[in-house]
């Protein structure tokens, strides 16, 4: 059997039929890595190296990690929007002496080798460096903080992927990030290709693209989702699969998705930088079965506080820099810091320890208040955050994007703020909604909670 200890061996397992990755500007044929590189003959130099990866166009992206995994001794993956004193920084921590750039990102650093990622691939020289177990290296996406970097090797990466038919594939994450590495490593250790998207690319001409080459599988975050049904392009796709993660998945949107996509699986995955994959449920539901809170396997969970804490073998190894906290507890449970309410047998994401609203010492979570906006006929999507009160501290107030936006208007605003407080306690209930076109959204695919 081939090794498939590095990506070269993951694209062997995969066969030798016709596979590529392809952006709107570039294709690579997987078939081509045998004795081709985006280093060209220089990618040797790169051997036992530390070396940042910050470029724009993700096929260059690609191209750059499956030349540097198992040569490199460590890659720092930089995201969109990681800025250029963050990757100065991350560039300490991880001891870098090398950089591969392009001419979209090339980082103010100073390092023993500096080299282009060019596209199409060039003729290397044969493989005779000590193969490696590369540590990769991932900024988490900053949700509760400064982004953190927490170091996998491709065997904590690819510890859920499972041997599969032959998927074609494609994700509106970046993929390096977490949620869209995990596509990247599926594809790759498939049969398939894989299909991503290109910067400033509208989700309009992604989904026709993608009409164009038969997609079979699809993932992105719920925002990433509901941008997608905002845009009317949905029906241009008709996949068999359709993911979400990296947010809290609400009753709505995957309603929304089902209607969609009527005869495709729909599968909401729980997963996190640090702590790896954790769980995916495909019964159509928000949440999660609340007795998986007590079964032992592979991924072991339990609540401390009401937080979620987990224990698995595909969590990140450690945290990188000095200074940096620990990554498990004295159990080794990873402390996630999502909050879970139980209801009737099932657990559910409320949203985030530390990004609470408090309206006079009771505590919101906008989350919660977002999925009962969600759910409500009138409303596509919704936004919520807190706005200062000089009595309460905070008021809960929220943006709103319509399914109807010419039905826009002072009483459907009176109409959508009754309808929360018959589903929320009247603390929760928003006090203040404006209608939107449309919801901020991070580089990470996320929607924006602050600005």
């Amino acid at each position: 059997m081939p090794d498939a200890a590095t990506l070269r061996g993951l694209i062997a397992l995969g066969g030798a039929g016709a596979r590529e990755i392809s952006t709107r500007d570039h294709r690579l044929d997987l078939a081509d890595f045998a004795a081709r590189s985006a280093f060209g003959a220089a990618r040797r130099r790169f051997a036992g190296r530390s070396v940042v990866l910050a470029v724009g166009d993700m096929a260059k992206a690609a191209a750059a990690l499956i030349d540097l995994d198992g040569l490199a001794r460590r890659i720092l993956l930089c995201p969109p929007g990681f800025e250029a004193e963050k990757i100065a920084g991350a560039a300490a921590l991880v001891e870098a002496d090398g950089l591969a750039y392009d001419d979209e990102i090339a980082p103010p650093l100073t390092l023993d080798v500096a080299l282009p990622v060019r596209l199409p691939l060039a003729p290397r020289e044969a493989d005779d460096a000590p193969r490696l177990a590369t540590e990769w290296v991932l900024p988490t996406s900053g949700t509760s903080g400064p982004p953190k970097l927490a170091v996998h090797t491709l065997q904590t990466l690819v510890g859920a992927i499972a041997p599969a038919p032959l998927q074609q594939w494609a994700t509106f994450y970046d993929i390096r990030r977490y949620g869209g590495l995990q596509i990247f490593l599926r594809a790759l250790s498939g049969q398939g290709s894989l299909r991503l998207a290109s910067p400033a690319e509208p989700i309009e001409g992604f989904l026709d693209r993608l009409g164009e080459l038969a997609i079979t599988h699809i993932s992105g975050t719920p925002t990433h989702w509901r941008k997608a049904m905002l845009s009317g392009a949905t029906g241009r796709i008709s996949p068999q699969y359709a993911r979400l993660s990296g947010e809290i998945a609400d009753d709505g949107v995957l309603a929304g998705l089902a209607a969609a996509y009527p005869h495709a699986r729909i599968e909401h995955a729980y997963a996190s930088t640090e702590a790896g994959v954790v769980f995916s449920v495909a019964d159509g539901r928000a949440g999660f079965p609340a007795d998986w809170l007590t079964r032992s396997g592979a991924v072991e969970l339990k609540l401390v506080d009401g937080a979620l804490r987990v224990r698995s073998s595909r969590r990140a190894l450690r945290l990188l820099g000095p200074g940096a906290p620990a990554l498990t507890d004295a159990d080794g449970f990873v402390d996630t810091g999502d909050m879970i309410a139980l209801r009737d047998g099932r657990g559910y994401f409320v949203g985030r320890r530390n990004g609470v609203i408090n309206v006079g010492g009771a505590k919101v979570h906008p989350e919660e208040v977002e999925a009962a906006l969600n759910s409500l006929a009138s409303v596509r999507a919704a936004r919520v955050f807190a706005r200062p009160s000089p009595i309460t501290g905070a008021i809960v107030a929220a943006e709103v994007v319509l399914s109807d936006p010419t039905a826009a208007g002072r009483e459907l605003e009176r109409e959508i703020i009754a309808a929360a407080r018959r589903r929320l306690p009247a603390h929760m209930a928003p006090a203040y909604i404006r209608f939107v076109a449309d919801l901020p959204m991070t580089d990470a695919g996320k929607l924006r909670r602050h600005g």
